[in-house]
């Protein structure tokens, strides 16, 4: 007969220690501390794996860790927070009734294939956060601040997924060699954990372009932004140099006279359109 046990406390668990056996240092890991790294350790009575759930809220990735204790007929679970979908566990145990046989191991691929299962919707809902975030770096107003924070909280959910993801390779390349039977099926889990870890590195590149996209935007519109200013500057320049010029306490042609008004005003007009059409035409304006 193949059981499954799933407990909740430390009490739960200790009063099942005793029973199954089960080693003093894994009971005491698997209620110490927190985000420990994925991990498959072997003991002489049972085997504990640590693994974590995956959820994305938004741009920001929250794991919850998942412990279990495997003997030949009982797999043990242990979870601190209600995130583990035994609901959708169950069911996928029940959608493949005739891998029973092969007793704990069967409930441990099921485990790990949910588990992975849920990486890979984690990494999909933040290639869908970085699709967004593409589109805003060319959007006409950018809040470049605000852009630069989600850029950043992406980069660090994305970092997260890939602790989780990466040690799974480990896990599941040593149940390979150890279950001939379920050789095929943890084979699919193992390749389902190499495209979460080769996704995940590729939407954190994806994440460094973005973030050279917007400097490079950043200082091109910059570089706009002075040659405006620059063009106008020389525009002001002119009625300044004119007007300083005339302001000498020396005659001037026209001076005392309005004719010297009109020319310097009609210098000054004609001068400044000339260096607008120019600048405009070179689109410095």
């Amino acid at each position: 007969m193949t059981l499954w046990l799933d407990v909740g406390t430390a009490a739960d668990l200790a009063a099942l220690a005793a029973e199954l056996g089960l080693h003093p240092l894994a009971v005491t890991a698997a209620f110490g501390e927190d985000h420990q790294r994925p991990k498959l350790v072997r003991y002489d009575r049972h085997s504990f794996l640590t693994a974590a759930t995956a959820r994305v809220t938004g741009d920001v990735l929250t794991a919850s860790e998942v412990d279990a204790f495997v003997t030949d007929r009982v797999l043990l679970t242990v979870h601190r927070d209600d995130t583990t979908g035994l609901d959708a566990l169950t069911a996928r145990w029940d959608s493949t009734p005739e891998l029973a046989k092969s007793g704990a191991a069967f409930l441990l691929h099921g485990l790990l294939d949910h588990l992975v299962d849920g990486h890979l919707d984690a990494a999909q809902a933040l290639d869908e956060q970085v699709e967004v975030l593409e589109d805003l770096v060319f959007a006409d107003h950018v809040d470049h601040t605000g852009l630069q924070r989600r850029a950043l909280r992406l980069r660090r959910s994305l970092a997260r997924l890939r602790h989780l993801a990466v040690p799974m390779r480990e896990i599941v390349g040593a149940l390979m060699r150890r279950d001939d039977t379920l050789l095929p099926y943890f084979q699919d889990v193992h390749d389902h954990v190499l495209r979460v870890t080769e996704w995940t590195e590729s939407l954190r590149e994806e994440i460094a372009t973005i973030r050279e996209t917007q400097l490079s935007i950043q200082g091109n519109r910059l570089n706009t932004i002075m040659k405006k200013v620059t063009s106008w500057a020389a525009i002001i320049a002119v009625p300044t140099a004119i007007t300083g010029f005339y302001g000498q306490n020396i005659p001037y042609p026209g001076f005392g006279q309005a004719s010297g008004v009109w020319v310097s005003t009609a210098a000054i007009l004609v001068i400044s359109a000339t260096l607008y059409a120019l600048f405009k035409r070179r689109d410095w304006l």
